[in-house]
């Protein structure tokens, strides 16, 4: 179980670091250029805002297991991941894109699994 956690939250982690880097250092328009028509749908500062999410939630599923802190910052990043795929499956559904919300639907169980595995011990 515990490789597996190694795997999805290293996996989760570089996922949203690159996406995240991604759409926060390019334009709206590149973003779309390049397959993200959801982003037609949003202001551009909507769109740095996710994407400052998404690079800082991404950061705090990986680092803090390197630093010996992994209960809360990685809890704390996997629902932030969690809450933003939300957002993203209903996004994508109302604009019917399934393929990007079956996607994002992995993500999310990915975000859950790490949540719920790194959550802190009460």
């Amino acid at each position: 179980m515990v490789i597996a956690l190694w795997i999805v939250q290293g996996l989760l982690g570089l996922i949203f670091v690159i996406t995240g880097s991604f759409k926060l250092f390019q334009s709206r328009e590149k973003v779309i250029a390049s397959g993200g028509t959801w982003a037609e749908d949003f202001h551009p500062g909507i769109i740095k805002t996710i994407a400052a999410v998404e690079l800082i939630s991404g950061l705090s599923v990986i680092v803090p297991r390197l630093l010996g802190y992994e209960r809360y910052f990685t809890f704390i990043g996997a629902t932030n991941i969690a809450l933003i795929m939300t957002g993203s499956i209903y996004v994508h559904i109302r604009r019917k894109e399934y393929q990007h919300a079956i996607i994002n639907s992995v993500f999310l169980l990915m975000a859950l699994f790490v949540a719920y595995a790194g959550r802190p011990a009460m």
